[in-house]
């Protein structure tokens, strides 16, 4: 069973994934049946993971989407689900154009380890609690033997930073190949902090914490409350 690959059917990432969008969807099901309708803002986000999610379940819930990304460049098309999702540039540590509760609920996935040091995560924290009724945040977690991020090779970043500057450019472990330059392989580690389970209480005091396994071993954390 493949992990890494998510447009195989068979690879473990994409059945775990799977499984997530179900536990989301129960989500959504229990706010529209108590409020008939589902607003949420998806920080950092794709419309293609909401095309995941269900296009004809996102209508028949009565879903408003609204994603939010730092550049505009990233926020790409809405396709199908434009009369669904709308497309905005803001920023997730600091949404001060959003009134608070403006949302039924607020939705990251694999976003708060790519914000930057601690002061941000806190930031990013912050605002998706303040801005929703309800909130949904999933993150790979630290102490799996595998981030993400450089899947191809394991332990990669439990070791010192020293060290994993060198490997990204001696092997094509990032996702765009080998990073010879001092800097960009800096900006590459720093742009993905993975986080562990009592920093994410510290983070998120007041919500559910569930654990998503890989043969006993937790690979994500997903909040929510």
């Amino acid at each position: 069973m493949r992990l890494a690959d998510t447009r195989d059917p068979n690879s473990l990432s994409t059945k775990l994934r799977k499984k997530r969008d179900k536990f989301l969807r129960k989500i959504i099901t229990d706010i529209y049946k108590e409020a008939g309708s589902v607003s949420i803002i998806d920080i950092g986000g794709t419309t293609n993971y909401w095309m995941r999610v269900g296009e004809q379940f996102l209508i028949n819930h009565h879903c408003r989407i609204d994603i939010y990304n730092l550049h505009k460049s990233e926020l790409g098309d809405v396709g199908s689900l434009g009369d669904i999702v709308t497309l905005k540039v803001g920023n997730g540590c600091d949404l001060h154009d959003v009134k608070d509760n403006a949302y039924d609920l607020s939705h990251s996935n694999s976003v708060i380890e790519h914000v930057g040091v601690w002061e941000n995560m806190r930031s990013f924290a912050n605002e998706s609690q303040r801005v929703a009724k309800a909130h949904y945040l999933q993150t790979p977690y630290f102490w799996f033997p595998i981030d993400p991020h450089f899947h191809k090779m394991p332990f990669f970043h439990w070791l010192p930073r020293p060290i994993r500057r060198r490997f990204l450019g001696l092997l094509p472990l990032a996702h765009r190949g080998k990073i010879t330059d001092l800097e960009q392989a800096l900006f590459a580690i720093e742009g993905a902090i993975l986080l562990e389970k009592s920093e994410i209480r510290s983070l998120f005091p007041d919500s559910s914490i569930s654990k998503e396994r890989f043969f006993g071993l937790t690979k994500s954390l997903i909040v929510s409350g």
